[in-house]
C-alpha cells in the first residue's frame, strides 16, 4: 500500500493516491517515506557524485531496516540455443550492475541464416538507421512530402489514363456519360453527410479521450491533448475544416500540407497521429478481396439452385434448398463465425484464425507464398458472409426465372423447337439475373459495414473493425475518409452494375448505344 501510494503521486498530492485506490501513506516519522523523498531528489539531481552522495544516504536507511533479504551473486541464467543461433557465450551474466546489453542481451544475439523475408529484413534495417520524427513536427512532414513524390507521379498519370477512357467511353455511349455525371454531384452530397454525421455527437476527440483517461484512473496529458487540437485546428469552424478534409484549400495554396481527399490523402488520424493513407494500407485491399471473393460464392451458389427451384417447382429439391436458404438467411453472421471456429477446432484441428498464419502476419511485403496462405484462410470469412446473402439470391433468381417462363415468348419458342435448355440459359436466365447485377452497388459497403462484428470474432485485418474503432473514438479523419472511400465504392459498384445491365439486357440499351 505505500509503495502504490508511492507511485500513484501521493508525494506530491495526488488525489487519487487514497485509501479508494489501495494506497496508504506513510507516517511522518516512518524511514520509508525518507527513502522516497531521497529517490525522487536523486532521479531530478543531474550531479553524478550528488547522486552517489543520495543513494548511499538510501542504502544506509535500508541497512538499517533490513527491508529485503537477497542473496549476494545472481544464479547462473539458463539459455537454450539452436544451431543457427550465434553469439551466445558459455557464461550469461544479467544483473543490476550489467544491465542489457551485456553479454546476455537479446540485443547482441542474432540468426546465421533469418527466417524473416527480405522485406522485413529491409524495414527492420531502415527502422534501426533512420531517425523516426514525430508525426506532428513539421520536419516530419516534409520528409513524407519528400518520399511521397513518386507516388504522386504514378497517381496523377493513373488519373490522366481514367480521363481518357472516361472520354472514349462517353463519345460511345451517352448513357455511361449521364451516370458519370451524377457521381459528381452524389460524392459531393455524400461528403457533406459523412462530416456532419461525424460532428454531430458533443465535444470532439480531445474531449472523449479525457473522458476515457479519467475513468481509467491515468493521467490526463492536457498539454499534449491542446496540442492535438491546435494540429488539427479543431478551434476553426466547421466549414473551414470541410474545406481542409476534402481537398478545397489546396486549389488555392497548390501546397502538400492542404492536400486533402480530393488529392488522395485521407489526413491523419487523431489518435495516432499517422497518416490514414499508411494506417488503412492493405485493409482496403484485403476488404475489397473479401467482398469480391463473396460476390463470387453468393453468384456460384444462388444462381444454380434458383435456377434448379425454378425448373423443378415443389419437387424435393425445391423444398430441401428453400429451407437451407431461410436457415441461411435467419443466422446471424457472426453466430455461424463462432459455430464455424468451434466445428474448425473440434473436427479438423484448426485453431488458428485470421487471414495470415503467424509465418506471414508480419510480413511487409507480398510474396507468392503470402498469397496462397491468404487463400487459405480467405474461404472462412467468404463463405460466412456469403452463407446470408445466398439464401436470399436463391429466393430471388427462383421467383424472377419462374414469372419469366411463364411469359409468351418462351411458350412460343418451345412451341418453334428451341432446344430446353438454349431456350432457359439464352433467354429466361439472362432477363432473371437483373437484381444480381443491380444489387453489385450496395455489396461493397454492406459487406464492410455488417461484416464488422464477424471480421472481429474472426480477427480480420480489414476496414470494419478500425472504422468501429474510429466512429467510437470521434477520430474524425480516420473515420470520415474511410466512410468516403466505402462511399466510393458504392457509387463505383453502381456504375459498373449500371455498365452490365447495359450489356446483358437490351432493353435498357437506348440512344442508340451499341455494344
Amino acid at each position: 500500500e505505500y509503495m502504490r501510494w508511492f507511485a500513484l503521486g501521493g508525494l506530491y498530492g495526488n488525489p487519487k493516491a487514497d485509501a479508494a485506490h489501495g494506497c496508504i501513506e506513510p507516517p511522518k516519522d516512518h524511514p520509508l517515506l525518507k527513502s522516497m523523498v531521497l529517490v525522487e531528489a536523486a532521479a531530478i539531481e543531474s550531479d553524478r557524485e550528488k547522486q552517489r552522495e543520495i543513494y548511499n544516504k538510501v542504502l544506509k536507511i535500508a541497512a538499517e531496516n533490513v527491508w529485503t533479504i537477497n542473496i549476494s551473486t545472481r544464479p547462473p541464467t539458463l539459455a537454450i540455443v539452436k544451431d543457427g543461433f550465434k553469439n551466445v557465450p558459455r557464461k550469461l551474466v544479467a544483473s543490476g550492475d550489467l544491465l542489457t546489453p551485456g553479454n546476455a542481451g537479446i540485443e547482441t544475439f542474432y540468426f546465421e541464416k533469418p527466417y524473416d523475408t527480405p522485406g522485413a529484413i529491409a524495414q527492420i534495417k531502415h527502422d534501426i538507421v533512420t531517425i523516426t520524427l514525430p508525426p506532428d513536427t513539421p520536419a516530419a512532414q516534409e520528409a513524407e512530402a519528400s518520399g511521397s513524390k513518386v507516388g504522386k507521379i504514378i497517381r496523377y498519370s493513373f488519373l490522366i489514363i481514367g480521363i481518357l477512357l472516361v472520354v472514349l467511353i462517353v463519345v460511345k455511349h451517352p448513357y455511361i456519360g449521364r451516370r458519370l455525371l451524377i457521381m459528381v454531384p452524389t460524392l459531393l452530397i455524400i461528403s457533406i453527410i459523412v462530416f456532419t454525421v461525424i460532428q454531430l455527437p458533443p465535444g470532439d476527440y480531445v474531449t472523449t479521450r479525457i473522458m476515457q483517461l479519467e475513468q481509467s484512473g491515468d493521467d490526463v496529458d492536457m498539454q499534449r491533448l491542446e496540442e492535438i487540437r491546435k494540429f488539427f485546428r479543431l478551434e476553426e469552424p466547421v466549414t473551414t475544416r470541410y474545406a481542409r478534409w476534402i481537398g478545397l484549400t489546396w486549389f488555392a495554396t497548390y501546397e502538400e500540407k492542404d492536400e486533402g481527399l480530393l488529392q488522395g490523402d485521407m489526413g491523419r488520424s487523431m489518435e495516432s497521429l499517422k497518416r490514414v493513407n499508411d494506417i488503412v494500407g492493405d485493409r482496403i485491399l484485403l476488404t475489397v478481396l473479401i467482398s469480391f471473393g463473396t460476390i463470387l460464392f453468393t453468384w456460384a451458389t444462388a444462381i444454380p439452385i434458383g435456377i434448379y427451384s425454378a425448373v423443378k417447382q415443389y419437387s424435393i429439391g425445391d423444398y430441401f434448398f428453400t429451407f437451407v436458404g431461410f436457415i441461411g438467411m435467419c443466422i446471424p453472421g457472426f453466430l455461424f463465425a463462432l459455430l464455424l471456429m468451434y466445428a474448425s477446432a473440434e473436427w479438423f484441428g484448426i485453431r488458428e484464425f485470421g487471414l495470415f498464419s503467424a509465418q506471414y502476419g508480419a510480413q511487409p511485403e507480398w510474396t507468392w507464398g503470402k498469397f496462397v496462405d491468404l487463400l487459405k484462410h480467405i474461404w472462412v470469412p467468404v463463405v460466412v458472409l456469403g452463407v446470408g446473402g445466398t439464401g436470399w439470391m436463391i429466393r430471388v433468381m427462383r421467383g424472377n426465372l419462374l414469372d419469366e417462363l411463364k411469359k409468351p415468348y418462351v411458350v412460343t419458342a418451345r412451341a418453334k423447337g428451341v432446344r430446353p435448355i438454349k431456350l432457359l440459359m439464352k433467354y429466361p436466365v439472362r432477363l432473371a439475373l437483373n437484381p444480381f447485377i443491380s444489387g453489385i452497388g450496395g455489396i461493397f459497403p454492406q459487406l464492410v459495414s455488417g461484416g464488422a462484428i464477424v471480421a472481429m470474432v474472426l480477427s480480420l485485418t480489414t476496414v470494419g473493425p478500425l472504422m468501429l474503432q474510429a466512429l467510437m473514438t470521434e477520430d474524425m479523419y480516420l473515420a470520415g475518409s474511410m466512410l468516403m472511400v466505402l462511399s466510393l465504392l458504392g457509387v463505383v459498384g453502381t456504375l459498373v452494375s449500371d455498365l452490365l445491365l447495359l450489356w446483358i439486357d437490351p432493353r435498357i440499351r437506348f440512344k442508340g448505344g451499341s455494344r
